[in-house]
This record gives C-alpha cells, structure tokens and sequence, in this order.
C-alpha cells in the first residue's frame, strides 16, 4: 500500500448511509448502495483523497443480528475499527437514538478512543434540532450531514484531516524517529509523482457460480481472512479487491459476488451481476474456479464464457479437491467435453480451505502473466510463420493462389498478430487454429488466447499510419 496519512473506517448499523458516504469521498460508486439491510457485507477498501491528501477508506458491513452469516460481518467490521487511525460511527438522523448504537459506539470508542458520531440524513435545520437528542451518546466529535444532498461533509472532511493529521504527528513524535518526520512533511508532495509512476499491477479476477468457494481461495492467496465466507449462497456481493504480492510482483485480487442461472437471480444480485462485469473489463487474467465435489453443470460453461468475451487470460481451479466427486482422470474427461474452448488453460486441483496447492497457484499466475503479455520479435514471429506455411500450405479459393506476405504483433494482453495477405477473406478459420497450434509449439502460450486477424496489405498500412 502506498503512503497515507491515515485509514478511516466508515462503521455503524444497517441502512445508516455507510456505503453512500464511502461513495462520496471516493467521487464515484464504488460500493452497492441499496434499501435492502446487509447489502455490504465484505470491507471494502479505496485510497481517497482529502483535501489533496492521501488516506486509506474503509466501508464495513452493517452491524445487525449476529445470525450465521452476518457473525463473521460483525467481526470484520469490529477489526477494521480497532485497526483504523479514525473510526467514522455513522447512524440514521431521522430515527431516534437506538441503545443498540449507543453500546456498538462505547465498545469501539473502548478499543479505539479516535471516534466521530456521524448523524447521516440531516437534510434541513428542522431535522437537525430533532437530532439533537443524539448528544445523549456524551461524545464531543458529533457532525451532522447529508450524503444525498452533499451537506456537512466539507466540514468533516476537515475535523477528518485535523484529527488523523494530528495522531500521525503525534505518534511520529513518540517515535522520535527524523527520518519518518521527513518522510511525513515530504509525503504531500510526492503522492501524485508516486501515482505517476505505479509500478505494474496484475489484475486478477476470480470468478465461478455461487459457493465454489472462490471468497476461500481469496483469502488463501492473502494468507488472511479479508473476504466474508459462509454456507450462504450469494454472500459476496460487492467484488472484494486486495492488493497482494507474488515473488515482489503486485497483483491485485478481486473476488467477484457468484453467478446463478438467470432466472435465479434475484435484488441485490442484479447489481452484483453488473459490477462483475464492469471488473472484468479491466482485467488480466481470471481464475475460474469450479467445485470438483459436483458434477459441472450448463452454468459453469457460460461464465467460463465471460473469459472469451473480455479476451482474458485464465487459469482454471478445481477446487475442493479433498472432497472431489470422481478421481482425476474422471473429471479431466467431464472438462474436456464441456470446456473444449479452454483447451489452452492450466488447470490446478487444490482445497482452498486447506491451503492445498495454494503456492503452485501463485506461480501459476505468474507465468501465465508473461505469456498474457508476450510480444514476439517481428523477425522470429515470421520466421514461424514461413515455417508453418511451409509444412501445411495455405488452400488455394478457386485455384487462385492466397499468401501471407508477413506477420506482425499489434498488440498483446492477449497477443494479437496481424496476417498481411493478398487475400484476406480466403482465410478459413481451421487454418488460423493450425497457426495458433503451431506458435503454441514454438512458444508457451499456456493459459492465454492468441488471436490472429487478416489484413489486405492497403488497410492494414492505411490503419497503421491513422494509429502513428
């Protein structure tokens, strides 16, 4: 994580406004807001910037009744508290003051003294004479706001900045510690050269049907409990993003929320299904994770579909591997006949839940990561092509001969390559799969598509010089 002066978590009851508010200081709809309690259930997590300074934002789930699965919410949401430098207890203003608040908001002020009450919906003076019965909590940091209609947040966002700027000082004080003094007073003005130069991320997008375990498989790759797991289909909703490292390679892990059938998918899933979308628009390679303790079904196929439509690199994970319903061999077969369009992808057996192949994993990404954004040297690529034309000849169209003048990568993340003929049109599709076979031969293409596209050699120079 790159330099903050401080991380701020957004917590309280459901319904209050958290997300909204986590919305607002991002200036863009991060998190799912909704009507609907529990909508978030996962920390989300966002670098933000206050006044041009840079803090960490964190959007807990609502505190509700401790059932199965909102347990596990209760205790991410109470962690990011204490962790925070400055904890943000938002309630609904136009509702009295609740006791169950009240004793929320005394054992987080307990762990973490560094506490603001926050009375979202105050939308006109009348209202907020009403809320002044919130002054019962006895707390001196009370600010009242409207998220909806952007009202007193300027005004937090300052106390915001005067308190975190305070505690860091502080504690750099304490430390007595003049590097990490100048590091502070120099931070400001080095956060958006920083920004400039990020050092390469590797988008990785974790996908499957509901309950295939890839929440489980998230938290094995962070080797920490950061996404929400329960035996309740649906639990993720909101895609869950954490930056990890792999072998000093920053990658950036997104659990997306489950996909049912269609006719299955129901309120907050809509939006679920939307935003996973939009994820895997922006990334490199998925992880599509399949539950090696049932058969596949139709379902599977079409979200490993999503992989071709958005270009992605892959690598596929059967997982629940300790508990797999037939033997390897067994399910190879089953794979083979239902996902014969991912022939190219490497496929790994482990248990999430065990940690079960989890570092085999990991190298995996790796390696499909450099095949995903391989650049062949124009010269070797023809050398390869020339060579494949020589032992399988291109077929004629109506006894007019067709050639491949030469080859060019334009682009990679997948490698895209451009075939230069006299007769563009005439190339069939079986002898683009014989050329993809061929490079794979040639070079380790394992885990990404290669995608090869004819050009007569006018367009092809005429797009060139549009693009230069």
């Amino acid at each position: 994580m790159d330099k903050v002066y401080g991380s701020i978590a957004i917590i309280g009851r459901p319904n209050a406004g958290k997300s909204s508010l986590f919305n607002r200081f991002c200036k863009e709809r991060i998190a799912i807001t909704s009507e609907i309690a529990g909508t978030t259930r996962d920390v989300k997590k966002a670098k933000i910037l206050l006044q041009d300074l840079p803090f960490l934002l964190l959007d807990t789930g609502g505190l509700d009744d401790k059932d199965t699965l909102f347990e596990c919410v209760w205790r991410h949401a109470h962690k990011a508290g204490e962790n925070a430098d400055l904890i943000l207890y938002l309630v609904d203003g136009k509702t009295p003051p609740a006791q169950e608040d009240k004793e929320i908001f005394y054992t987080l002020e307990k762990k973490n003294p560094n506490i603001f009450l926050v009375i979202n919906k105050i939308d006109n003076d009348k209202e907020k004479q009403n809320a002044w019965e919130f002054m019962e909590f006895g707390v001196k940091n009370v600010f009242y706001i409207s998220v909806a209609h952007n009202q007193g947040i300027a005004e937090l966002e300052r106390a915001i900045i005067k308190a975190l700027r305070n505690t860091t000082m502080e504690s750099l004080l304490n430390t007595k510690d003049e590097d990490c003094l100048e590091d502070l007073l120099e931070e400001e003005g080095d956060f958006e050269e920083e920004i400039k130069n990020t050092e390469e991320v590797i988008n990785i997008g974790i996908i499957g049907r509901v309950n295939v375990g890839k929440s489980s498989l998230l938290n094995a790759l962070l080797k920490e409990e950061r996404s929400v797991v329960s035996n309740v289909a649906g639990t993720t909703i909101d895609p869950v993003d954490e930056i990890g490292e792999i072998n000093g390679q920053k990658v950036k892990f997104v659990d997306t929320a489950g996909i049912r059938r269609r006719g299955k998918i129901e309120g907050l899933e809509k939006f679920a299904l939307n935003r996973t979308r939009t994820i895997l628009e922006r990334t490199d390679i998925a992880i599509l994770v399949l539950d090696a303790s049932k058969p596949f079904v139709e379902l599977d196929e079409k979200i490993a579909g999503l992989i071709d439509e958005f270009k992605l690199g892959v690598i596929v994970v059967l997982n629940k591997w300790d508990i797999a319903h037939k033997d390897f061999k067994g399910i190879m077969e089953d794979f083979k006949l239902r996902f014969k369009f991912l022939e190219y992808a490497p496929i790994l057996t482990l248990s999430a839940k065990n940690g079960r192949h989890i570092q085999k994993l990991e190298e995996e990404i790796l390696r499909v990561y450099a095949n995903f954004s391989f650049r062949i040297p124009t010269a070797r690529l023809n050398a390869v092509i020339k060579e494949a034309t020589m032992r399988h000849p291109l077929p004629s169209e109506n006894g007019k001969i067709v050639k491949i003048y030469y080859a060019t990568q334009f682009k990679s993340k997948p490698p895209q390559i451009a075939l230069i003929m006299n007769r563009p049109n005439s190339l069939h599709f079986s002898y683009k799969r014989y050329l993809v076979n061929f490079l794979r031969e040639c070079f380790d293409f394992s885990g990404t598509r290669v995608i090869f596209i004819a050009r007569g050699k006018n367009d092809f120079e005429e797009q060139e010089s549009l693009r230069t």
